[in-house]
C-alpha cells in the first residue's frame, strides 16, 4: 500500500504524508468536503477562461475575414 500512496502522492504533486494523513482521516470518516468557495472560484476561473477562448478565437478569424471581404470587393 505505500508504494501505491507514494505514485499517487507524486501522480498528484503532493508530498507522501500528505497523502498519507488524507487516506487515514477517509478511513476514519474525518475528512472534510471541500469548501464551496473554492469550487466557486474554480468555476469562475473557468467561465472567465471560456470567455477569453471565444475573443482570442474571434480575434484570430477576422484577419481571414477581412482578407476574404477585400478580395470580394475588389472583383
Amino acid at each position: 500500500m505505500g508504494g501505491q500512496i507514494a505514485a499517487a502522492a507524486r501522480l498528484l504533486g503532493v508530498v507522501k504524508p500528505t497523502l498519507f494523513n488524507w487516506d487515514k482521516a477517509q478511513r476514519a470518516g474525518k475528512l472534510k468536503d471541500a469548501d464551496s468557495k473554492v469550487v466557486r472560484a474554480q468555476e469562475m476561473e473557468i467561465s472567465r477562461l471560456q470567455a477569453k477562448l471565444v475573443r482570442v478565437k474571434m480575434e484570430r478569424d477576422i484577419p481571414g475575414k477581412a482578407t476574404s471581404y477585400f478580395a470580394k470587393a475588389q472583383s
